[in-house]
């Protein structure tokens, strides 16, 4: 675990949480326009014209080159877990966009998640694995990461409001695992040369299964906060990376008497987690836009969970 990988592996999550809390001020600025496939559409449309929503996505651009830079030169057990610091990030660049300030709740549930991270990957010690994943682990891999993620989406249906956020924020987490993992085995081939690795399929799943978890990262920040689908998003994502790094990269995580301090970690990072989502820094209208001419403007109200 090299200290340039963790550096860009947080750097990610930095601009990863700053192009999520710019969305989701898009996202609270646009009415909600009522449920249907057509309102939801029509909503995506206004929303992709609002200058915070665009500035997201160029951070989405950069987190994506981050990342890429980061799995390079790391596994990704060691990359995607890290991400879990996105909340930290999430709540200090949330805290200036929606002018709230952090309550003392909200520190200690971060303190718990900062310290299930350095505890777990501390104890893991997650190993180097392959650049490249073996061949014909693929195929039943990605069938059943498809299946869990449709899975997931279509659960959202039956609920709705906070539940609804968090099944899509956990749906897109399993996406952007997989996107990572694929993301990998891309930066994996490239010694073979840029024109090789574009003839062939990994690039090109790269960017479908990114563009699945993005249009269900704007399901999520449309049916609820941010308090309801990143707790889902972040952890989703660290748990199914690892998983996907044992089986297709052969990365391995130390067992025997660690798997004690592994699991207070994620307990740790659990915890933190429900913390963050009940603290009253982040709770109510923690993340709805001001009013203003970047806001909703007279009338309009936050995208209510309820009519989602």
């Amino acid at each position: 675990m090299s200290a340039l990988t963790v550096v860009l592996a947080l750097l990610s999550a930095l601009t990863n949480a700053s192009a999520s809390v710019l969305q989701r001020r898009a996202a609270a600025a646009e009415p909600g326009g009522g449920p249907g496939l057509r309102h939801a559409v029509r909503w995506l449309a206004h929303v992709l014209r609002r200058p915070h929503w665009v500035a997201g996505a160029a951070l989405l651009a950069l987190t994506t080159v981050l990342q890429a830079a980061a799995l390079a030169t790391g596994s990704l057990a060691v990359v995607q877990p890290l991400q879990a610091s996105e909340l930290l990030f999430t709540l200090a660049v949330g805290g200036v966009v929606f002018h709230h300030r952090p309550s003392r709740r909200t520190w200690l549930a971060f303190a718990a998640l900062a310290a299930g991270l350095a505890l777990f990957l501390g104890a893991a010690t997650p190993s180097a694995g392959r650049s490249t994943a073996w061949p014909g682990r693929w195929l039943p891999t990605g069938g059943t990461v498809l299946c869990v993620i449709a899975a997931l989406a279509a659960a959202s249906f039956l609920v709705k409001g906070a539940p609804r956020a968090a099944l899509l924020g956990l749906s897109s987490a399993v996406s952007f695992s997989a996107t990572a993992a694929l993301l990998k085995e891309v930066t994996g081939r490239l010694a073979h040369g840029p024109g090789s690795v574009l003839a062939q399929w990994p690039p090109y799943a790269t960017v479908g299964v990114g563009l699945i978890g993005f249009l269900l990262l704007q399901g999520a920040l449309r049916a609820g906060t941010l308090t309801a689908s990143q707790p889902a998003l972040t952890l989703g994502d660290a748990l199914t990376s690892v998983v996907l790094g044992g089986v297709l990269f052969d990365e391995q995580i130390a067992l025997g008497v660690r798997v004690l301090p592994e699991v207070v970690g994620v307990a740790l990072i659990g915890a933190g987690s429900i913390g963050l989502a009940g603290a009253l820094a982040v709770s109510g209208t923690w993340d709805v836009a001001p009013t203003g001419p970047d806001g909703p403007g007279p009338g309009a109200q936050e995208p209510a969970p309820q009519r989602s």
